[in-house]
């Protein structure tokens, strides 16, 4: 892949608007990427590109937001989402790489839907409830790179403010985007292009999610919903129509 290629340049244009998404939604910028970053690069890069971001940017944030982390929800998610990340990483070298790419928009634009109905739970975080969402995302996470849909129903459904979902999200990120990493790398799916991709659209997604972290500051409950649920609408969308 050459430096500043065409494809390299859209995908600038897309991190950007995925840093802003993850800065000040705390999650959702990889439901944007992927659906894009699927076409221009293939399904198995766009994993390990968006993987290797997401765990800076995921750094970036973590000390802001550290402390309204519950604990208590987030490890057993991510416990179970680690376990079951290798049926994701062979479902990854297995499927189709267009079919692969359909679902991802699919699975964005459904769950999308379920909280733009405004559908929640009501009850409290139960640890084997916790424990289920984390597997299921665990195998969207390292086959499709975007294990946060289940995740955002699960804690955007519940009764906590925007600022707990948000450092809730980060948390998560922090733990199995770890693992994710740890298991591609051993499966030799990360090469030297994914790194170097990595590497050149880092910096604009960076610069995205300190702007988005600054609107979140200044932005209400109900914008904060409204702002993600139209975002991932638009990317499911966009996703199946191509």
């Amino acid at each position: 892949m050459g430096f500043l290629t065409q494809e390299l340049l859209i995908a600038a244009c897309i991190a950007g608007a995925a840093g802003l998404m993850r800065g000040f939604a705390g999650v959702g910028s990889g439901m944007l990427m992927a659906p894009f970053f699927a076409i221009l690069f293939g399904p198995v890069q766009t994993v390990a590109v968006i993987i290797l971001m997401e765990i800076v940017v995921t750094a970036q944030l973590l000390p802001g937001v550290r402390r309204e982390i519950d604990w208590k929800v987030i490890a057993p998610m991510g416990v179970a989402a680690a376990l079951f990340m290798p049926a994701g990483s062979w479902l990854l070298v297995t499927l189709d790489p267009d079919l692969l790419a359909r679902f991802i928009a699919l699975v964005v634009l459904v769950f999308s839907i379920v909280l733009m109905i405004g559908w929640r739970h009501g009850g409290e975080h139960r640890i084997w409830m916790s424990g289920g969402i984390g597997a299921v995302s665990g195998v969207l996470m390292a086959s499709t790179s975007i294990g946060n849909p289940p995740v955002m129903v699960y804690l955007l459904s519940g009764p906590d403010s925007a600022a707990t979902n948000r450092a809730n999200f980060t948390g998560y990120f922090a733990v199995t985007l770890v693992a994710l990493i740890a298991l591609m790398a051993f499966g030799g799916l990360i090469d030297r292009g994914a790194v170097l991709t990595a590497a050149i659209l880092l910096p604009v997604f960076m610069v995205g999610a300190h702007v988005g972290s600054r609107l979140f500051r200044k932005s209400s409950e109900t914008l904060y919903r409204r702002v993600a649920l139209a975002l991932l609408f638009c990317v499911g969308c966009y996703g199946l129509l191509r």
